[in-house]
Parts: C-alpha cells; sequence; structure tokens
C-alpha cells in the first residue's frame, strides 16, 4: 500500500510534467509551430478535419522514453 509521502511525491512529479509540456506547447504555438510537416487537413463545407500524423508519433516516442526514465529512476 502507498503512504501519504510517495503519493504527494507522484502528485508534484505529475504537476511539474504538467508545467513542463504546458509551456512547450505554449511556446510551440507562440513561435508559429502550429501546422508541422506530416499534417494531413481535410477541409470540407464548413468541416475542417486535421490529422496530425507526425505530430502524434514524435509525442509518442518523447513519452515512451521520458515515463521509461521516470520508472527506472523510481524503481
Amino acid at each position: 500500500m502507498f503512504d501519504l509521502m510517495q503519493i504527494g511525491r507522484w502528485i508534484v512529479i505529475a504537476g511539474i510534467s504538467l508545467l513542463v509540456i504546458g509551456g512547450l506547447v505554449y511556446a510551440a504555438g507562440k513561435f508559429g509551430m502550429t501546422d508541422l510537416p506530416g499534417t494531413i487537413r481535410w477541409q470540407g463545407n464548413g468541416v475542417t478535419c486535421v490529422f496530425p500524423i507526425l505530430a502524434s508519433i514524435v509525442l509518442s516516442i518523447v513519452l515512451t522514453v521520458v515515463l521509461n526514465l521516470l520508472a527506472r529512476l523510481l524503481k
């Protein structure tokens, strides 16, 4: 069973991670990185669909590396 100190540590780590990810997203939007290469955009009659394929792959790789590093550090 988890104790309160360990739960508090996880909440702090999650909060710092969200702060860093939020800052990166904010900076990306501020510098005009809204349409990355590999983004498929389909526009119809009043409908726009965006499929960020490359961004999804990059995000998946980055999150895999970060979560693996966190798992190794916390074990």
